[in-house]
C-alpha cells in the first residue's frame, strides 16, 4: 500500500477518534462508550521513561501520539508498514507530524539488534514499537492507535460511501474518475487517492484528494443517514481501531485541543539514503536531519 494511501488512512484515524464521538455523544451516548471499550488497549506501563509526569489534559500540557498502520496477516501479527508520529500543543494552536520511513534501520529496544523499524511491532507488538521509537526520536510517546489497513475502507462502506468534487477525469486500473461530483466506495475512495503521475500538481493535489475523503467521512457520519448507520460505523471502528486512549482522554483531547488539531505542519525525512548492510536493504538517516527534526520535536512537546 502506498504513502498516499497511508496519510489518508492515518489521517482518518485522528478525524474519527477526535471529531465523531463528539459528534455522536450526546446522541448515541451508550454504543460510543461501548466502542471506545472494544477499541481501548493498554499498553504495559503508566507512563514513558521519557516523561518525569503523566500528561494532564486539563492543564493543557503537549503530547504525543503513535499512529501504527498495521498490515494484519493471518496467523501473524504483521509489520506496521506506516509510522507516523505526531506532537500536538494547545498553547501554540498546532500540530506537527511526520513519517518514518519503514524500513529506517533502528535499535529494535528488547530484540537487541539493529533492524528495520517496522520490524519492531512483528517482534514485540505495540510495546516495542512504542519503546523502539522513542528511542530513534528520543521523545516520549504518550499514546499509540493502530488500525487494520484495510479498515478504513470498511469504515467508509460503513457510512454508506461519499462523495466528492473530482477536478478532472482520470482512471487507474478499472475505476474510472469523471470530473464533478462523484460517489465512492471504500475501494474506490482509496484509489482515488493513490493516483499519483496522471496529477499535475503532484502531492499537492494527492493532500487535497486526502482531505476530501477524510471530510467525507465526517461530512457523511454527522449526516442523518449516518446517524442511522451508526451501528455498522461503530462496528467498523471496533473492529479495525486499537488505542491506548480511553474515552475520558478523547473527550478532553476534543474539548482542549481542537484549535492546535487544526493547524498541521509535517515535516519530513528525506535527506537519507538506501543502503545494502549484510545483504538487506535499509532506509539510513542522515544524522544532522535526524537531529534536527528531534529537536523540533522536542521544542514543540516544550521539553
Amino acid at each position: 500500500m502506498n504513502n498516499s494511501k497511508r496519510w489518508i488512512l492515518l489521517g482518518g484515524i485522528v478525524a474519527l477518534l477526535i471529531a465523531l464521538p463528539a459528534i455522536w455523544l450526546t446522541i448515541f451516548y451508550k454504543e460510543v462508550v461501548d466502542t471506545i471499550a472494544v477499541m481501548h488497549e493498554p499498553i504495559e506501563r503508566e507512563v514513558s521513561e521519557k516523561r518525569i509526569e503523566q500528561v494532564i489534559f486539563q492543564e493543557l500540557d503537549p503530547f504525543s501520539v503513535l499512529l501504527l498502520g498495521v498490515d494484519e496477516r493471518e496467523g501473524d501479527q504483521g509489520r506496521s508498514d506506516t509510522i507516523v508520529v505526531m506532537t500536538v500543543n494547545p498553547t501554540v494552536q498546532s500540530t506537527k507530524i511526520v513519517s518514518i520511513p519503514r524500513d529506517t534501520q533502528a535499535e529494535l529496544i528488547g530484540h537487541n539488534k539493529k533492524d528495520k523499524i517496522n520490524h519492531a511491532y512483528a517482534f514485540g507488538g505495540t510495546a516495542m514499537a512504542v519503546t523502539s521509537i522513542e528511542t530513534l526520536l528520543g521523545i516520549p510517546i504518550d499514546y499509540v492507535a493502530t488500525i487494520n489497513m484495510e479498515g478504513f475502507e470498511s469504515i467508509i462502506d460503513a457510512v454508506g460511501g461519499i462523495s466528492v468534487t473530482n477536478e478532472f477525469d482520470f482512471q487507474v486500473d478499472d475505476f474510472v474518475f469523471p470530473e464533478g461530483t462523484i460517489q465512492l466506495d471504500g475501494s474506490s475512495a482509496l484509489t482515488y487517492v493513490q493516483m499519483r503521475y496522471e496529477d499535475p500538481r503532484g502531492d499537492f493535489g494527492r493532500q487535497d484528494r486526502q482531505k476530501q475523503i477524510i471530510e467525507g467521512v465526517l461530512r457523511k457520519g454527522a449526516s442523518l443517514s449516518g446517524l442511522m448507520n451508526y451501528k455498522n460505523v461503530f462496528h467498523a471502528l471496533g473492529r479495525n481501531i486499537r488505542t491506548n486512549m480511553t474515552f475520558d482522554e478523547m473527550v478532553d483531547v476534543q474539548k482542549n485541543y481542537r484549535s492546535a488539531l487544526s493547524k498541521v505542519e509535517r515535516l519530513h525525512f528525506q535527506n537519507g539514503n538506501g543502503q545494502m548492510i549484510d545483504g538487506i536493504w535499509y532506509y539510513v538517516m542522515d544524522k544532522d536531519e535526524l537531529l534536527g527534526i528531534t529537536d523540533e520535536l522536542k521544542r514543540h512537546l516544550e521539553m
